[in-house]
């Protein structure tokens, strides 16, 4: 595939989805949504809000007090642009969800109404699996809950891919909200829904993947936490990336214009060897993929 840097949004392939990401993990500023609004072309926007910690500490408010347990920052950052993405037709894909899916629907759709919106919000749920905890077992085959030292689990979430993102879209949402989903399979749903996609084009399904992956931290692909951070300009208004995705799987990846950072070969290349373990067989719920040959 090809990964280009360009300004430009003129001369897009017909067809095309137009892809942003306005958050890499909860606490991420909140320039992103009206920076990415200046875009010539945002069809989508995703936001990843979830880490391992996170999750502990989702666990922890919700025992507090069980409304809770989602990314409340998501609430927040959408407050006073829900109307600007509704009139442009820009639809979200975010796993803010957390530990409470409903309950970040529910928190939207309360300040939606006092504006007088309706958003048609799908929520993903089936990735909490603590029910199944007797089950689990250690990588010798030993119950977990026989071991000494192992007590009852606070919480326990397993990775959705996009499939469920997929059946989300297709009934209109212009919200989907997840609990605990990988970070790329809210680009990859995206691509799946608006190209249809099958489950087995495989090929395709790792080239939106790697489009995901490279979004998902934010600014990260933009310089954020590039080696040579010296020649990064106007990290303050550094922007946020957005990828043009074509139906055969290429893409653009740019940011909106105007906007510090820096998008370039180096900056792309260490995203994408960001947290991907085997570059051969970077395991994901939905395709297994070999990055291998990537072309920047």
């Amino acid at each position: 595939m090809n990964v280009n840097h360009i300004e430009s949004r003129a001369g897009r392939p017909k067809g095309a989805v137009h892809i942003g990401c306005a958050s890499g993990f909860w606490g991420d500023s909140q320039i992103a949504i009206p920076q990415l609004l200046t875009a010539e072309k945002l069809d989508y926007i995703v936001f990843d809000y979830l880490a391992e910690t996170t999750m502990s500490i989702l666990q922890r408010a919700r025992m507090r007090n069980p409304d809770l347990g989602y990314a409340t920052d998501f609430v927040s950052v959408l407050r006073p642009h829900l109307k600007t993405l509704l009139e442009r037709g820009v639809r979200l894909v975010s796993n803010a969800g957390g530990l409470n899916p409903r309950g970040c629907r529910d928190a939207i759709l309360a300040f939606a109404r006092e504006q007088g919106l309706a958003p048609r919000i799908a929520v993903v749920t089936g990735d909490d699996v603590s029910e199944l905890q007797a089950e689990f077992t250690d990588a010798q085959g030993r119950l977990l809950s026989d071991l000494d030292g192992f007590g009852p689990l606070l919480s326990a979430n397993a990775y959705l891919g996009a499939y469920p993102i997929v059946q989300a879209l297709a009934q209109d949402a212009d919200i989907v909200i997840t609990g605990r989903a990988v970070d790329s399979a809210c680009a990859l749903a995206v691509a799946i829904h608006e190209f249809d996609w099958s489950f087995s084009d495989y090929d395709k399904l790792a080239q939106a993947s790697l489009a995901g992956h490279l979004i998902e931290c934010g600014p990260q692909a933009t310089g954020g936490l590039f080696t040579d951070w010296e020649t990064v300009p106007d990290w303050a208004n550094i922007g946020y990336p957005i990828v043009a995705l074509d139906p055969d799987g290429g893409f653009d990846l740019t940011k909106p214009p105007g906007t510090g950072g820096l998008v370039s070969r180096a900056t792309v290349a260490e995203q994408l060897l960001y947290e991907i373990g085997d570059p051969a067989a970077y395991e994901l719920p939905d395709v297994v993929c070999d990055l291998r040959q990537v072309s920047i």
